[in-house]
């Protein structure tokens, strides 16, 4: 009963934290571009993650690196940079809900790559939640025409890296802590990470002399050390404690959080989107029902 109940708990702490991290990005592009937010947060993460990890991944053996570089790059490295770049044209709260396809694209990578089958029920919850993709977004479009909506793409994208990490986990790094996961994720990544920030023109005197830079990186780090370090390795016990569907229905609950904070900071959001991200809702829980 313990664990069924501690799952739950972990569920629920990780929609807060990751709720959360939507409006955290959006704060942080004021004073920084995407790219130089994608970088800084995983350098920074990566700076957290050695201090309290580092111990950790010498308990990683030669076979498990290369699923943990696999899933550092798809599961954190990439998708910080997408999530950035899409929020600078769509609304926090709307890229918190696309995000919510997680679940959706587990079950069909689970079917696709690793050869999970699936029910009529998941089929059917699949096609329902792109249903409700197509309507967010066109109304998004409609509400918001100097927003270029094709930049939810990116976040879709990422859905698809998230539900594949997700998989890998489960499927190959099953009995690696998580702590040493995340860890190792962030050992392979932080050279790429050092090296497009490099490029980014961050230390340019232009860059470096922004009056918005010292509040943007100030978010960056809440977001590093909470949305990224710390939920990372919340996540990677919720997968190991329960299953991919389980764990990637963290995105049930996140819109929730981001839409609250989204209308607190006046981003805009109709009866429709509302009626689109329940449909949404409907298929992610449908696609999460074996029977």
């Amino acid at each position: 009963m313990f664990a069924v109940n501690k799952k739950w708990v972990y569920l629920i702490i990780l929609s807060v934290i990751w709720g959360t991290s939507f409006i955290l990005i959006k704060k942080a592009l004021i004073g920084l571009s995407p790219y130089q937010l994608g970088a800084l947060r995983t350098i920074i993460t990566g700076l957290f993650l050695f201090i309290a990890g580092y111990n950790s991944i010498k308990s990683l053996k030669k076979s498990d690196w290369k699923w943990v570089a696999i899933s550092g790059f798809l599961g954190s490295f990439i998708p910080a940079f997408l999530f950035a770049i899409a929020e600078t044209e769509i609304d926090s709260a709307v890229a918190s809900i696309l995000n919510s396809l997680v679940p959706l694209n587990t079950i069909l990578m689970g079917f696709a790559v690793f050869k999970i089958a699936s029910t009529k029920r998941q089929v059917l919850g699949v096609i329902i939640g792109f249903i409700g993709t197509v309507i967010l977004i066109f109304k998004g479009a409609e509400l918001n025409p100097e927003q270029n909506y094709l930049y939810a793409g990116y976040v879709i994208i990422s859905t698809l890296m998230y539900a594949a990490n997700v998989n890998i986990i489960k499927r190959y790094l099953q009995d690696v802590k998580p702590l040493a996961i995340a860890t190792g994720n962030y050992v392979v990544i932080i050279l790429p990470a050092i090296v497009v920030l490099l490029f980014t023109g961050f230390f340019d005197q232009a860059t470096l002399t922004k009056p918005e830079l010292t509040t943007s990186i100030v978010y960056v780090i809440i977001l590093s050390f909470f949305g990224t370090a710390l939920a990372k390795v919340l996540f990677n016990k919720l997968v190991q404690m329960s299953t991919p569907v389980f764990a990637s229905s963290v995105t049930y609950l996140m819109p929730i959080v981001a839409l609250t904070w989204g209308i607190l900071d006046g981003e805009g959001f109709s009866l429709l989107q509302a009626f689109a991200s329940g449909i949404i809702l409907i298929g992610v829980y449908l696609s999460q029902r074996r029977v």
